[in-house]
C-alpha cells in the first residue's frame, strides 16, 4: 500500500489520507481490506465483493485520534480472540454517524443507529458495528486513561446512542463533527485542551446516566471533579500518585479534593486502586502481557507491593490474580 500522506484540506484537515480514489478497480478490495487494517487493527473487517469507493482520514488532536472513514457497506466484528490479540483495548471510540444508517451491538445492546446520532462503544470488549448502506463516520479515539472513567461507569453509556435533538446529543455531533474535521491543524496546548473537553463531556454523561448529575454540587466542583478524574487515568502508572499530589497539581487543598469526593461514595485513594485494579485486571487478560510476571503488571499500575496488589485484586473480584489470568488465557 502507498504510504498515506499529510494533506491539509479546505476545512483546516491535516492528517493522513488514505482512499480507493487513485486505484485500479480490481485492486480496490484488497486495498480497501488493508486500508481498515491499518487505520482499526484487530477488527474482523467484511467488505462487498465489489468495492467502488473508500477514504479514511486520520489526525491526531492531543492524545486523541480523528478519524474520518466514508465508503461502501461493511461490517466490524471485534472478538474476544482478537482483543487478546491486539493492543487497542485501551481505546475508546466516539463515533458520529453523519450519513446512513448503522446497527451497533455491545454490552447485551443491540441498537439501530440513524444519521446524527453519536454513539460509544469500548474496544476492551467485544463490539459489532454494521453499516449495511453507503455511509460516513467521524469518530474520535480516546485512550482510556484520558477519559478517567470506572469500567462500571463505561458500561452505561456504550452502545446507548445520543439523538442529535438533545442538548448533550447535539452538541456531541457538532464537536465530533468538527473536530474530525480540523484535527492536525491545532497547536499542541489547544489540541490538548480540546481532548479533555471531549472527555468531560463523556464522564458527565456517564454522570447523568447514573444518575449523578451533580444534583445540589456547585458547577465548579463538578467541573473539578471530572478533571481530577482525567488527571489520574493518565498518571496511574505513578507509584507516587497522592492525594497530596492531585490537590497541588490543581492549586486546591487536601480537604478540598476530599470533600469533592465525598459525592462518589468513595475516596481519592479508593477511586485511584480501583482504577489501578481494573487496568492490571485487562492486563493479566491479555496476550500481550503473558510473559509479564504477576508483580510485574501490579508494578506497571502503580502498586509497590506484590502481596498487597494480591489482597486488594481479591478483594474486588473474590479471585487472586493468577487465578483470573487462568481463566482468561487468550
Amino acid at each position: 500500500m502507498t504510504p498515506s500522506a499529510l494533506l491539509p484540506d479546505a476545512h483546516g484537515f491535516a492528517g493522513n489520507l488514505l482512499t480507493t480514489d487513485t486505484v485500479p478497480a480490481h485492486q480496490r478490495r484488497a486495498y480497501w481490506r488493508e486500508a481498515l487494517s491499518q487505520t482499526f487493527g484487530a477488527v474482523d473487517m467484511s467488505v462487498p465483493d465489489e468495492v467502488h469507493s473508500g477514504t479514511i482520514r486520520t489526525a491526531p488532536l492531543g492524545p486523541v485520534q480523528a478519524t474520518t472513514v466514508e465508503g461502501d457497506p461493511l461490517e466490524a466484528l471485534r472478538t474476544r480472540r482478537l482483543i487478546a490479540q491486539g493492543d487497542e483495548d485501551a481505546y475508546v471510540v466516539v463515533k458520529l454517524l453523519s450519513r446512513g444508517v448503522a446497527r451497533l451491538e455491545q454490552d447485551t445492546r443491540d441498537v439501530a443507529l440513524r444519521a446524527g446520532e453519536v454513539f460509544v462503544y469500548d474496544l476492551a470488549r467485544p463490539v459489532r458495528l454494521i453499516l449495511p448502506q453507503c455511509f460516513q463516520t467521524k469518530s474520535l479515539v480516546l485512550p482510556r486513561q484520558v477519559l478517567g472513567l470506572s469500567e462500571s461507569d463505561l458500561r452505561q453509556i456504550t452502545a446507548s446512542p445520543l439523538s442529535p435533538d438533545t442538548g448533550l446529543g447535539g452538541l456531541l455531533a457538532v464537536l465530533v463533527s468538527r473536530l474530525a474535521d480540523t484535527a492536525g491543524s491545532y497547536r499542541p496546548h489547544t489540541a490538548e485542551l480540546l481532548a479533555r473537553n471531549v472527555a468531560d463531556l463523556l464522564a458527565g454523561l456517564a454522570d447523568e446516566r447514573l444518575g449523578r448529575s451533580s444534583e445540589g454540587t456547585p458547577s465548579g466542583d463538578a467541573a473539578m471533579l471530572l478533571r481530577i478524574r482525567t488527571f489520574i487515568g493518565r498518571h496511574l502508572a505513578d507509584p507516587g500518585l497522592t492525594p497530596e499530589v492531585i490537590a497541588r497539581a490543581h492549586h486546591i487543598s487536601v480537604r478540598y479534593l476530599h470533600k469533592i469526593f465525598e459525592g462518589e461514595d468513595t475516596t481519592v485513594s479508593r477511586w485511584i486502586q480501583s482504577r489501578r485494579l481494573e487496568a492490571c485486571r485487562r492486563d493479566l487478560a491479555h496476550r500481550d502481557a503473558a510473559g509479564l510476571a504477576i508483580a510485574a503488571v501490579a508494578h506497571r499500575w502503580g502498586f509497590a507491593s506484590a502481596a498487597h496488589f494480591s489482597r486488594v485484586f481479591r478483594a474486588a473480584y473474590e479471585m487472586s490474580p493468577s487465578e483470573w489470568r487462568a481463566a482468561n488465557r487468550p
